[in-house]
């Protein structure tokens, strides 16, 4: 996923295809665990841009961008709920955070020459671990004191401040 606002650093963060769905011919969204940062949702407050890119590690060279504009839908709002319910089985994984969801407006795909071939070996498990080790209070806790504010000082809007 790589995210950009205007005037900000461009963010690119690797996501697993676990939490990934497609919607409908135009929309797909991921379940976005809590992470170090919360870029993407400060570029999309922004009104920044998102790209979504797949790259084939083994078989064939192929890489797929899923080019567009997104909405944040925070843990617990009716979007969240909504697509929590319909598309992931309403189950929420350990630090669940927002569900993004992506407006495509262009699909293009390339060759992919340049991608290494590399093998899977496993799944890493560290986030749920590091996740159900602070619990939902600490979760939010970690929230307000690192993804309030992306790097740019643009506000994520996982946190709520008082008007």
């Amino acid at each position: 996923m790589a995210s950009a606002a205007m005037d900000s650093h461009v963010n690119v963060s690797p996501r697993g295809t676990d939490l990934f769905r497609v919607l409908d011919t135009n929309a797909v969204a991921y379940l976005d665990k809590t992470g170090s940062g919360n870029e993407t949702a400060a570029h999309i407050r922004a009104g920044g841009r998102l790209t979504v890119m797949f790259c084939a590690f083994e078989g064939p060279p192929q890489i797929l961008r899923l080019y567009g504009s997104g909405v944040i839908h925070p843990y617990k709002s009716e979007g969240f709920a909504g697509l929590l319910t319909a598309h992931f089985d309403n189950i929420a994984p350990p630090g669940a955070r927002q569900i993004v969801e992506v407006r495509v407006e262009l699909v293009q795909t390339s060759c992919g020459y340049g991608v290494p071939q590399f093998m899977y070996c496993a799944g890493r498990d560290g986030l749920d671990r590091w996740a159900e080790q602070k619990g939902q209070d600490g979760i939010e806790a970690y929230w307000r004191e690192k993804n309030a504010c992306s790097l740019d000082g643009l506000p994520t809007g996982i946190v709520k401040t008082p008007n």
